[in-house]
């Protein structure tokens, strides 16, 4: 944990794009979460780790929300923050909820696979016996680019493999 204690969103959103970069380093698809507890600051950063970890389940949410769990001692989250730069898929965003999590902020909306506004809305589905607050947030361009750039980048290598 550490001492840090601010409710400045775009602080929190460039500690999640910091631990993005460590999932491009390490050749996964750049996603960085962080949780922040009210009193407690920041209680866990995490990023992708599909392909280190070869577990499809390892995106930064939900790593983010076990060392969450683990710090606070407790699954329900229900005072936390999560500042993650990619709109969460379905698994993380029923996680999300599952924790209880009162608060999402995401930077670039994810139109293929995103979860919270752009195929379903499943942080505030009435259906479901908890609803997030959610938002997209800032450093949405930074997000977007880093995402774009490590994308250009794997298929230019793909096709520099296959070649004519």
């Amino acid at each position: 944990m550490t001492d840090v204690k601010t409710n400045d969103d775009s602080f929190w959103m460039s500690q999640a794009l910091d631990a993005a970069r460590l999932a491009e380093s390490q050749g996964d698809v750049p996603v960085g979460c962080v949780i922040v507890h009210p009193t407690e600051g920041l209680v866990a950063t995490e990023f992708n780790q599909r392909e280190v970890l070869q577990d499809p389940t390892a995106h930064a949410e939900v790593l983010a929300l076990r060392s969450a769990a683990h710090k606070l001692g407790r699954w329900r989250l229900s005072d936390c923050t999560v500042y993650v730069t990619l709109e969460p898929c379905f698994m993380c965003a029923g996680a999300l909820v599952n924790a209880r999590v009162r608060r999402v902020v995401y930077a670039a909306v994810d139109a293929k696979a995103g979860a919270c506004e752009s195929l379903a809305r499943v942080l505030n589905d009435e259906r479901l016996n908890h609803a997030c607050e959610s938002s997209q947030g800032p450093l949405q361009d930074a997000a977007r680019e880093l995402l774009q750039n490590f994308f250009r980048a794997r298929r230019k290598r793909s096709a520099d493999t296959i070649g004519p």
